[in-house]
Formats: C-alpha cells, structure tokens, sequence
C-alpha cells in the first residue's frame, strides 16, 4: 500500500534561493560571455531584443519543468518516460552530442592561455576537464558544491563586469541597447543584413541554459528540497564512501489532494515564480546586457571580431587601454573562470540527464524502484571528459563553432522537450495543478518557435 505524504510547508525566499543560480550560470559561458557579445561586436545592439525575447521563453519553459517536480517529488525525466518510454534514449544521445562538444572550456582555455602567453591552449583546456572531474568527484554532495561556486561567481563576476561597463560607456550608449531591447536597431529592424541564422539562433538557444539544460531544474530543485522534492535523496559524492553505493529511489511521493495541500502548493508556486524571476530572469538579462554594452562599446566594428573568439580577446586589450594594462588582464580573468563555471555546471547537469534516463532504463526492467545513481552519474562526467580529451587530442578545438553547433542541436532538443513537458504535466498533474490557460498559450508559441526557427537553420544550410 502506498502511504501518503503531506505536502511540506513552504520556506522562506531566503532559503529557498539555490537551483536558479545554478541554471542561470550554466548559460554564462555560452549565451551571455560569447555568442550575444559576438554579435553585439558583429552587429551593434540592434539584436538585443533576441535575448529578452530568449530569455524570457526559458522562463516560463523552466517553471513548467519546476512545476512537475514540485508536485510529484521525481525529475521530469521519470514523468517523461511514463509517457513516452522511448525518449530516454533521445535524452540520452542528444545531451551527449549537444554538450559533449567542448567548446566552452576551450573558450575558457583560450582566455587562459592569452593571459598568461601559453601558445596552444588545447592542452590546457584538457587539463581544464580533468580539473572539472575531480571538483565533482570530491564534495560531499554535488549540488552542494555546485550551488556554492555558482553563487560566488555569480555575485563577483556580474558586479565586476556591471562596473567596469558603467565607467566605460556613455548615456548614448544605453540609450542604444534601450533601443535594440525594443529591436531597432544602427541601420536595421530586428535582423541586420548578413546575420548567420544559425549563429543567432545558437544565441537565441542559450539565452539562459538551453537544450536539455532546462530540464535539469527539475532535479535540481529536487535535490534542493522543493515542495514534495523534500524526500527525494541526494547524489553523493564520488569518493564518499558512506554514500556513494547507497541505492536511490527516483520516484517521488505522492501526498492527499485536499485543502491545505492544495493551499501548500500554491504558496510554493508563488515563492518559486518570484525567485526565479528574480535570479534567473531579472540576473540573467542584465548580465547579457551589460556584456553585450560592453562589447559594443570596446569592440563594435573592429577588425578580426568575427574569427572565433578574438572580439574577447580584443575587450581585454581595449579595456586596458581605456583604463590600465591590469584592469585588461583582470577582466579576462573573471571571463576565463565565468566560462570554466560554466563547463562544470554544464558537465555536472548532463551527467544528471543522462544518468537519470539510463536509470529509468534500468529500474523499468527490475522489480523494485532504486538504483545506485551516483556511480552512474560519475561514470558519465568520466566519459564526457574522455571524449572532450580525444578532440583535442585530434585538433577540433576551435571554440565558437564548437559552441555554435552544440547550441543549434540544443535549440532542436529545446522544441522536442518542450513538447513532451507540456503533454507530461498535462496528463499527469492533477486538473488543478496543471497550468493555467494563458500559460499554456505561451508554452504552445514556444514550442511553435523552437521548431519552425530550427527548420529554417536546417534548411538553410543543408539547401
């Protein structure tokens, strides 16, 4: 017989802050440091109102993917395969191919390697990877580690860089990202003549996390203790003894649909939307534009911007002519660690997607529901990094298209999972638990979105 749990009380917003950080760091080194500067470089401001647009769909597709778990106390992943058994395997080969790319931590090992005048950065961004493997491998818990580094980075970097563009740029030069907020752009409307559609909808992609990213806020805010995720279990770290063959059990619990549960759950939901609102969106689209304002105003129309990630390279040396050689090199610093950041929060949540879909695999073919968990998860940070390893080692290291091509494949990853969260919480969730009408409108245009952006991307480069 299945007991039935009560629906916890809410706690405090203080308390509650955590998982947002994370998803929102996870798009620091692709979206708001690269792609959406680079076009900024590229194009002007013009194209800013593409990542208030990005932004503010992840959004609401995360809140729908919080929404599952919230109720259900399961990843989204285990609601996913109830449905539609089939698409762990799409879950498993398309977070393989769209985040096994490395091409941010080369981006983070370029940064690194200009700085200190090393000559080929390959063989430091495999250094890198391995560094990632053993962060990972040795806290205590993982989440725990993620969250802490995270926020620290977050709350240093984003004020740092927020000066630093401040004394820079002039009343004019806001009024410009103001304007390319609204889509008008030096010359354009929305688009600028010569744009590579695939660049901008691999900006557009990352607008925040992207891919299957998103879906990881689902486990994350599990593993946080969120509303029925308060008696899921945690992933133990690699070398932690006590826990790491500890079997975990994936399906969540259910609680007694009545009057306080209900009540529990819509104060949950309230404190959830704002916090992720506030850190996520409100965090996330500042931080893209003042790095897109800083890169308007230190490297917009410069020579070389569009090979690579020289326009990053080329904020450095403007900055430390504007201001002091140091300043340059320090502001490089903080966007090689943002980027490193980055390729470890992303590292940790695709080994999170993946073991979780190979977990469901495993569990619908035994009797009980718990599996050790950790060891697989750990076994996929190991394979990433191994793959990342044999393309440097075989020379395909060059960033941006590195990144581009991952964030076209997860735009496309975007508008199947949109799809099957939809369909899940519309099945699954209880009639009153489900989304409101107009959020449903909203997820449906998304959805709509994703697929007709990512066919004409396809199309246009295949004919």
């Amino acid at each position: 017989m299945n007991i039935k749990k009560e629906f916890p009380k809410p706690i405090s917003i203080r308390k509650l802050i955590g998982p947002s950080f994370i998803i929102l760091a996870l798009g620091l080194g692709s979206g708001e440091v690269i792609l959406w500067p680079y076009l900024a470089a590229n194009y002007g401001l013009g194209i800013a109102w593409g990542a208030l647009l990005g932004i503010t769909f992840q959004y609401f597709i995360n809140l729908e993917i919080e929404r599952y778990a919230l109720v259900k106390g399961e990843s989204v992943f285990v609601g996913i395969a109830k449905i539609f058994p089939k698409a762990i395997y799409w879950f498993i080969i398309s977070t393989f191919i769209g985040f096994g790319l490395p091409g941010i931590i080369a981006a983070s090992a370029q940064v690194f390697a200009n700085i200190f005048g090393i000559e080929n950065f390959k063989w430091l961004a495999i250094l890198f990877l391995l560094i990632i493997g053993f962060i990972l491998s040795f806290g205590k818990t993982v989440y725990a580690v993620m969250e802490k580094l995270t926020k620290i980075i977050i709350l240093v970097g984003v004020p740092f860089i927020f000066l630093l563009t401040l004394y820079l740029s002039s009343g004019i030069d806001w009024q410009i990202l103001l304007k390319g907020l609204a889509g008008r752009g030096e010359g354009f409307s929305f688009l600028p003549v010569g744009i590579g559609l695939a660049t901008f909808l691999a900006a557009f992609a990352y607008s925040g996390a992207g891919g299957n990213l998103n879906l990881t806020q689902s486990i994350y805010i599990k593993e946080k203790g969120y509303g029925m995720g308060k008696y899921s279990q945690k992933i133990a770290g690699l070398f932690n003894k006590n826990k790491i063959d500890e079997k975990i059990k994936l399906h969540g619990e259910d609680f007694e649909d009545n009057k306080e549960n209900y009540s529990r759950f819509k104060k949950w939901w309230k404190i959830i939307s704002l916090e992720h609102f506030l850190v996520f969106w409100c965090i996330g689209l500042f931080s893209m534009a003042i790095l897109m304002l800083l890169s308007y105003v230190t490297v917009y129309g410069l020579a070389g911007n569009e090979e690579g990630i020289n326009f990053v390279i080329n904020e450095g040396l403007i900055i430390g002519e504007k201001t002091f050689s140091l300043l340059g090199s320090i502001f490089l610093f903080v966007v090689g660690v943002m980027l490193f950041q980055t390729q470890l929060g992303v590292m940790d949540s695709t080994s999170r997607i993946m073991s979780e879909n190979l977990a469901i695999k495993f569990l619908s073919t035994k009797k009980n529901d718990e599996i050790k968990l950790s060891k697989i998860y750990f076994s996929f940070v190991w394979a990433q990094i191994a793959f990342g390893i044999i393309l440097f080692l075989f020379n395909i290291y060059e960033p941006k298209t590195l990144i581009i091509l991952g964030a076209v494949i997860n735009a496309v990853a975007m508008f199947v999972h949109t799809g099957l969260v939809f369909i899940t919480n519309n099945k699954l969730l209880e009639k009153r638990y489900r989304p409101a009408w107009w959020r449903k409108i909203i997820i449906i245009a998304i959805f709509l979105f994703f697929g007709f952006f990512s066919a004409i991307v396809f199309w246009d480069k295949i004919f």
